[in-house]
């Protein structure tokens, strides 16, 4: 107990003296003449990259100009607070990208899956700007929302006792939340995708496609869909869909949404490792530039510019990965310079008009297959500023006659007696298809030959599409047969986007001349890599080929097409010529990769 004496009592001050006090303004002369700090607020458009001053200026906006009018939605479905956030997500990440403009928001169950509730649009000011748009009913339509999570209810408390001011961020219940909804659906997406692999592998067993080895049919099965036909369900990671219903562009970015092919690259040591040295090791480069990551995958390359020093980073990809990349950036930290989009390059709109840089690794099979270069370019003549800077700068095409007589007798003259029975016709086709595999040195008895050199800062799409560019190769040893051809590619980093390359654009000679800049080669002599090569087998039909001799010339043409009905696909033509002292032997065979 507090004694309190007569005295403390008289020594109390009053209630009236207190209040006195504080009305007492004599010492606070001048406070209403201060200006209370005010962050600028910049709102973006939902339909393009022009921004306004607050949410209500940009309404009208987007009603007459994109048809948009998110009141008038959020009136007709009864949207709540999160729905609303939902919805805003969706319009900034899928409404460009599947090709419907304005998106469909007849009703709520395009974007009902919680994973809407994740930011596509750094520092969103729209998102916590709502009440400002919608109003107080808004707030009193969260109160009672509940989120399923997997199986399990899980009521959540009014929207007043948690913050939903800002973006949600991996701190934040409601990301939390989202995120392991996301988990189940994924794992329940990579059962799916485990059994539709695993029909796969059965049928491929079972036909022994081509002759060739599991990991050769695997590994052609990876690049041609046709192979195998999936179960009419959701399709595969490995990409192997069934092309009835002719959407290639679909199989293309499924193919990709899958853990097992972006592990095979992470993994791939020359591919990522040149990425990370180059942007490492020239860190003034990215340093508070602007960067564009296209087919960003799992956020590697756009964590190592962010990790250079890059003051922005757009990471943009169209298949699922997407969503491991969101939280892959955030589980390390960058979620402030790094903004990832879902979306087709064409199709999303960049919160910028322009980038310092593109980084991007498009490079497929034999260099151009699945034409993810289009894409890069068309990026670059879209957003790159006139002085910027691309990631890789330089790429070269290269081609050399094949001897294998190992690999001939082991996958062609087998089916010629197999215990016994002749079973020729399981090789048939194998001369039709370039089969992706690592050729050893040896089989490689000729200099490569460069037939095409592409420079990106300059390169337009049509040059990647031609009918006969030459080639010629001397031999430094004798060869048994000319068994077919190998193609692989030379990638080289260069700091100035106005240097040409290399003169003869071969990765090994120019690193070991003292090139300043990194560079990679595909082909057999260099470490291997996942590309591995392109081998072209000849269809001799059954004639027998003279022995070539050292110093002899392989001369000829290469070219390059994309089939009418899959602009991903390639069919690749070559004509070749011999001089040797029975005169002149030509030839000519094509090729494809679907």
């Amino acid at each position: 107990m507090v004694n309190i004496t007569e005295a403390d009592r008289e020594a109390a001050p009053s209630d009236s003296s207190e209040e006195a006090d504080i009305l007492d303004l004599k010492d606070d002369e001048g406070w209403e003449d201060q200006e209370p700090d005010v962050e600028k607020m910049e709102v973006f458009c939902l339909g393009c990259s022009q921004t306004f001053p607050d949410a209500q200026s940009m309404l009208p906006h987007c009603r007459d100009t994109h048809s948009i009018d998110i009141v008038k939605v959020q009136k007709t479905l009864r949207l709540d607070y999160l729905e609303m956030i939902k919805m805003i997500n969706f319009i900034r990440a899928e409404g460009r990208a599947v090709g419907r403009w304005p998106p469909d928001l007849s009703s709520k169950d395009a974007f009902q899956s919680e994973h809407w509730l994740m930011p596509q649009l750094e520092d969103d000011a729209l998102l916590y700007s709502l009440h400002d748009v919608i109003g107080e009913d808004l707030e009193d339509e969260l109160s009672g929302v509940t989120f399923g999570v997997g199986q399990i209810e899980v009521a959540q408390p009014p929207q007043r006792s948690y913050n939903l001011s800002r973006n949600p961020r991996p701190d934040n219940p409601i990301y939390r939340i989202a995120e392991m909804e996301q988990r189940v659906k994924s794992a329940q997406k990579d059962l799916e995708q485990h059994k539709q692999l695993l029909m796969g592998d059965m049928e491929l067993h079972g036909r022994l496609h081509n002759g060739l080895t599991r990991e050769e049919t695997t590994l052609e099965a990876h690049n041609s869909p046709r192979d195998v036909q999936a179960p009419d369900t959701e399709k595969g990671s490995s990409g192997n869909t069934s092309k009835v219903n002719g959407d290639t562009d679909s199989s293309y970015f499924a193919s990709y949404s899958g853990h097992d092919i972006h592990e095979t690259m992470l993994k791939d040591t020359v591919r990522t490792d040149a990425y990370r040295d180059f942007i490492y090791e020239n860190k003034d480069l990215f340093k508070n530039k602007t960067v564009l990551d296209v087919g960003c995958g799992t956020g590697i390359l756009s964590m190592f510019c962010a990790r250079a020093g890059a003051k922005r980073v757009i990471a943009v990809d169209n298949s699922d990965i997407i969503n491991f990349a969101r939280e892959n950036v955030y589980r390390n930290g960058m979620g402030e310079t790094i903004t990832c989009l879902r979306g087709k390059i064409e199709e999303v709109i960049l919160p910028v008009k322009t980038v310092d840089i593109i980084v991007s690794e498009w490079m497929g099979y034999c260099l151009l297959y699945e034409a993810m270069l289009d894409s890069v370019l068309w990026a670059r003549d879209h957003y790159l500023a006139h002085w910027g800077l691309m990631v890789p700068s330089h790429c070269t095409l290269r081609i050399a006659p094949m001897a294998d007589s190992e690999y001939i007798g082991d996958h062609i003259h087998h089916w010629k007696n197999v215990y016994g029975f002749d079973m020729s016709s399981m090789c048939r086709d194998i001369y039709k298809d370039v089969v992706i595999r690592e050729v050893e040195d040896s089989a490689v008895p000729a200099e490569s030959s460069p037939f095409l050199q592409l420079c990106l800062r300059t390169t337009k799409k049509e040059e990647l599409i031609f009918a006969s560019k030459a080639f010629s190769c001397t031999l430094k040893a004798d060869m048994e047969a000319l068994d077919g051809f190998v193609i692989w590619f030379d990638t080289f980093f260069v700091q100035s986007p106005y240097f040409r390359g290399p003169a003869e654009g071969k990765a090994e000679e120019y690193i070991r001349q003292g090139g300043q800049s990194i560079a990679f080669t595909t082909g057999p002599h260099g470490k291997r890599t996942h590309w591995q090569q392109g081998c072209l087998l000849i269809d001799h039909k059954g004639k027998t080929e003279g022995t070539l001799e050292k110093g002899q010339t392989i001369s000829g043409t290469v070219g390059y097409e994309k089939k009418e009905d899959d602009n991903r696909a390639l069919d690749i033509k070559v004509q070749w010529q011999v001089d040797n002292s029975q005169g002149k032997v030509k030839g000519k065979q094509s090729w494809s990769m679907r």
